[in-house]
């Protein structure tokens, strides 16, 4: 083993080394590599998978879970700024140095295995979770759902949540084949938990072909409210009377739906209160997340990088009421497809700052704007491309006026990117001059 491997950052880029892609997809070599590891956690597990919503159903499992006393475990990924933002403890992010010695041991085991970037840092995070001895671990899917790494571990409860086309090179053409593998992480007689009000046919017939126990959207549980206040009724249990989502946008609450179904189906294991249903889903954090950051002009941010997640920020925004020039930062990666996406949000944007994003994986900033231009019909919206998503912000932020807002949605490296030096705090032009 290399001795120049000290911190976490050598280990990261020791692991972008070590195989040709980025992705390939397949259990193999990461479950031999498991298994020589001697991986296994002695708790109960949820891995969630979806096109969209895994990353707010993964931290309102966290936030009620934690809330009712249990020592939680948590890995997401991408992450938006920093690495040891993917694993979670007691809903802090890990300490980059105590990843290290689980890096060491997955390097020691792999041998002549080679392993991904995903595959190498998923089995580091995992083996640290299961020593770290929680009382609930919860898995977020990084693609697909039956050959991601994740999936070498057999979840007790597996969510499904929205599904839509995105990574289709690898999962399929349409939502029968993407559903297909998603389903994957449904294991024979355990809680299945679909919170996708309208699935594809081909979740829910392997999860009947498998055995699974099949919780569906608008069949075994759902939901019902008015603009103050939220129920939820599933299998022997209802709650009533509930505080909308600290999460913001109509599509959380599907997501909340989901999770306090995977709750109930674990009820016999983990137990909880109602008061930890309520403060749980009260106090959950998740940045990025339609997250709306007060000032002047106001800015709005949203990982929304495919159609459907950009239809659902398009929605809230239409929500947010009147605001006289809406101002968008926007990257994406070259895979995506931008037709949808620009026709959907294209008509409540008014001015464009296309970006740069720091991997060779994303579409410039000039060919997205190229793209939009080849497609925009309206005579009255302006657009420019940028570097970094930095500096895409503070040229929307120049051009400004304070009642405006300012919107950065598209991939984690662009919201990440307005996020690496902390929360951006904004104040209107007139009020730093003192006027």
């Amino acid at each position: 083993m290399p001795a120049s491997m000290k911190t976490l950052a050598d280990w990261l880029a020791h692991a972008e080394r070590q195989h040709p892609k980025t992705i390939e997809l397949g259990l193999e070599r990461t479950r031999t590599v498991a298994h020589r590891l001697g991986l296994a956690f002695d708790c109960p597990v949820i891995t969630v998978a979806g096109t969209n919503g895994k990353g707010s159903t993964c931290a309102m499992l966290e936030s009620i879970l934690g809330h009712a006393g249990y020592r939680t475990a948590v890995f997401t990924s991408p992450h938006l700024v920093h690495f040891e933002e993917r694993l979670r403890l007691k809903g802090e992010a890990i300490d980059g140095a105590l990843l290290v010695p689980h890096f060491e041991a997955v390097e020691a085991a792999r041998a002549e295995i080679p392993l991904t970037y995903f595959e190498l840092t998923t089995l580091a995070i995992l083996r640290c979770m299961a020593e770290a001895k929680p009382d609930v671990a919860i898995l977020e899917v990084g693609l697909g759902g039956r050959l991601d790494a994740v999936n070498i571990i057999d979840a007790d409860c597996a969510v499904i949540t929205s599904i839509d086309l995105d990574h289709m090179n690898f999962l399929g053409p349409d939502r029968e084949s993407i559903g297909r593998e998603k389903a994957g992480i449904l294991r024979t007689g355990r809680p299945a938990i679909v919170s996708d009000p309208m699935p594809p046919q081909s979740v829910l017939d392997h999860a009947r072909e498998i055995g699974a126990d099949l919780w569906r959207f608008g069949h075994d549980f759902n939901v019902s409210g008015d603009k103050q206040q939220w129920g939820w009724s599933g299998r022997g249990r209802r709650y009533s009377g509930l505080a909308y989502p600290a999460l913001r946008g109509a599509n959380q609450l599907l997501n909340a739906a989901g999770v306090l179904a995977a709750l109930e189906a674990l009820r016999q294991r983990l137990p909880i209160t109602a008061q930890a249903v309520r403060t749980g889903l009260a106090m959950v954090e998740l940045p990025g997340r339609f997250q709306i950051l007060p000032g002047q002009p106001t800015l709005v941010l949203d990982v929304a990088h495919n159609g459907h997640a950009v239809a659902a920020l398009a929605e809230n925004l239409d929500a947010m009421g009147f605001y006289p020039t809406t101002h968008a930062v926007f990257g994406v990666m070259a895979d995506k497809d931008l037709a949808p996406i620009l026709s959907r949000i294209g008509p409540l944007i008014d001015r464009w700052y296309f970006t740069d994003l720091p991997t060779p994986r994303a579409a410039t900033g000039a060919a997205v704007q190229a793209q939009w231009a080849a497609q925009n019909t309206r005579k009255d919206v302006a657009s420019s491309v940028h570097a970094d998503p930095m500096s895409a912000l503070r040229a929307a932020i120049e051009a400004a006026d304070p009642a405006d807002r300012i919107v950065v949605f598209g991939s984690f490296f662009t919201v990440g990117g307005v996020l690496a030096h902390g929360t951006p705090r904004l104040q209107g032009k007139h009020l730093l001059s003192g006027a």
